[in-house]
This record gives structure tokens, sequence and C-alpha cells, in this order.
């Protein structure tokens, strides 16, 4: 089972190492980290993470899965990358993503009429790249399975754990990883940490990435999907 995982500058490091922690737990897993060349790629947490192949290595894979992360628009941008999220995609047994890295997989038309979801203040680009948004946790449409934002990428990965190697092994992993969630708040979703809370949110991401969200519109404008 090959799993193949886009790497790129920017992207939000727990959307990349908790899938890839859960997931390399499948039977006969081998697991690459693919970017365009094997220079250490920098995350938003102040590290880097080594790729362990460039594109050109992996032309294929029985699993697709894209991170999400301050940097998706400029992978969009970046057409050695798309093209590759492409044409794995287009020939992988599953297609996936966990956070906005569903908006990468929706510009390469992998999310063409399949449900899908996304970081919840990000729920309604989905839209512009062909996919029909689901608030959820996690979502699998046939052979796409997406993520919500960040910590729901766990939740995701033994959602598809499930899916490809059955409940028992799933649940094995769950006990052997200990994944036991107990937060000591329940502000995790918007309706519950209520409008104030979700203010903040928006005004610390404004200030990290002002044009972010106009990038992306303009990105779908461009590669052709219609509004």
């Amino acid at each position: 089972m090959h799993l193949a995982f886009l790497l790129f500058p920017g992207l939000t490091q727990l959307d990349l190492t908790g899938p890839v922690q859960f997931l390399s737990r499948l039977p006969g897993a081998k697991v690459d980290l693919v970017w365009d060349s094997l220079d250490p790629v920098p995350t938003d947490a102040g590290f880097s993470i080594l790729p362990t192949a460039t594109f050109s290595q992996v032309p294929r894979a029985d699993l697709l899965c894209v991170p999400g992360g301050m940097g998706v628009a400029g992978v969009i941008d970046h057409a050695p990358a798309l093209d590759w999220v492409r044409q794995v995609g287009g020939q992988a047994q599953w297609v996936t993503s966990v956070c906005t890295g569903a908006l990468v997989l929706g510009a390469a038309g992998l999310l063409l009429g399949y449900q899908a979801t996304t970081h919840w203040a990000w729920h309604d680009l989905l839209a512009l790249f062909g996919a029909e948004p689901v608030h959820a946790r996690h979502v699998i449409d046939r052979n796409r399975a997406t993520g919500g934002g960040v910590t729901a990428g766990i939740d995701f990965a033994l959602a598809l754990i499930a899916e490809i190697a059955g409940p028992d092994h799933a649940r094995a992993v769950q006990l052997a990883l200990e994944y036991d969630p107990a937060p000591p708040f329940d502000t995790g979703s918007p309706d519950k940490a209520g409008p104030a809370l979700v203010q903040v949110y928006h005004e610390r991401a404004q200030r990290l990435a002002p044009s972010r969200k106009a990038d992306l519109i303009a990105a779908a404008e461009r590669l052709g999907f219609s509004p």
C-alpha cells in the first residue's frame, strides 16, 4: 500500500503528521512525503520536514493525501505540484485530503461532483471548485475521503483505515496510539466557541494571510471553474 503525501511550504504540520502516524499502520504501508525537491520544507510550526521523494520519483500511488495550511494558494499556483496531484489522484485507489488540502484537490479537478469537507473557516470555498460541501468531521464519498481542520485528520485517518483494512484493525490502531481525546475546553467548533472567539480567529487569519481568500477565489477563476 503506497501512500503519497504532498509536502509544500507553509503546510500545517499536524494536517500531515497526524494522518501519517495513523495511516502508516495500514498493512504493508509504504509512505512517501513528496515535493519538487529533496530540500527541507518549512511548516507553519517553525520547523521543516524532509521530503522522501520528488514528483518525478512518485508517478503513481495507491493513496494520495494532501494536507492544508497557509501555503495552499501557493500550491495551486505551482504548476508542477498541481499537475502531480492531478496525475497521481487520477489513478489512485484513494484520493484524500485534510483541512484546506481539499481546495488543492478541488483545484486539480478531483472533487467535481463529490461530497467533501474542509476547515470550517474555508468551507464555503469548496463549491468554487465543484465539490458539494458537507459540514462533518470527515466525509467519504466513493474513493474520495476528506477531513476537516487539523485535528480532524486523525478521525479522518481512522475512518479511512476502517474502510481499507476493516474496523477491527482501525480499533487496534486507535488503542495502540492511545487516541482517547478529552479536551480541557469545549470550543473546537464555531458553534461551541461562540461569535467572540470566531472573530478572534478571523482577525488572526487576516493578519497572517490577508490575501489568502482572494487568491483562492482568483485561482478558481483562472482554472476555469464556474462561479
